[in-house]
């Protein structure tokens, strides 16, 4: 009778299963990396998209609760109620974009007294300024909040009452103390633009 040996796997059969199983764990990570890496990037644009949205949102709310309310600067001089300037200098209170706004209510339903605000880009980040009385005085300084980040261009044009737009505000020809609308135009460092239009009247 014939005595049966056990066969088992030689040391190049193993090396092909080692190597077999190498590309296929290789594969397998490329491909759960490359599915990592793009949800990473759509929450990332999810996020940014999100953000830019309430900052319209809020912008539409501001505008739409405009005054026509002039203010004294810290200065003393008078400034409008609405102002728009093509860039901001240095100042601490230079803005590309001011006007007073009504101050809404509080929590119990009353009213709040009428709000300085402004708009500016500064290094890359669209900045936020409040005030806390609409009549500054001396070194009544604004508060500063970063609203938006990675922007390039922060560009504002208003419409006159003869339908016509200015990029300075008030405009060199008398008008209203209000622009009918106002359009804003914002293009991001990562190349998107985005132009909205805030009708005021």
């Amino acid at each position: 009778m014939m005595q049966r040996t056990a066969k088992g796997f030689t040391l190049i059969e193993l090396l092909v299963a080692l190597f077999v199983f190498a590309i296929l764990a290789v594969t397998a990570y490329r491909g759960l990396n490359a599915v990592t890496q793009t949800r990473t990037h759509i929450d990332q644009e999810t996020r940014k998209w999100q953000v830019l949205e309430r900052f319209f949102a809020r912008l539409d709310g501001e505008t739409a609760q405009a005054l026509q309310r002039p203010v004294r600067t810290a200065n003393g001089a008078e400034a409008p109620a609405w102002v728009g300037t093509t860039s901001a200098t240095e100042s601490l209170e230079d803005v590309q974009l001011a006007f007073t706004r009504n101050g809404g209510f509080d929590a119990e339903g009353g009213p709040l007294p009428p709000q300085r605000i402004g708009y500016r880009l500064r290094q890359g980040k669209l900045e936020l300024l409040r005030w806390t009385a609409l009549d500054s005085a001396p070194y009544n300084a604004p508060s500063v909040d970063a609203v938006l980040e990675d922007v390039s261009e922060f560009n504002v044009r208003h419409l006159t009452s003869r339908m016509t737009w200015e990029k300075q505000w008030p405009p060199l020809v008398a008008d209203a103390a209000l622009p009918k609308g106002v359009e804003v135009e914002l293009v991001l460092k990562s190349g998107e633009k985005l132009t909205r239009f805030f009708s005021l009247q």
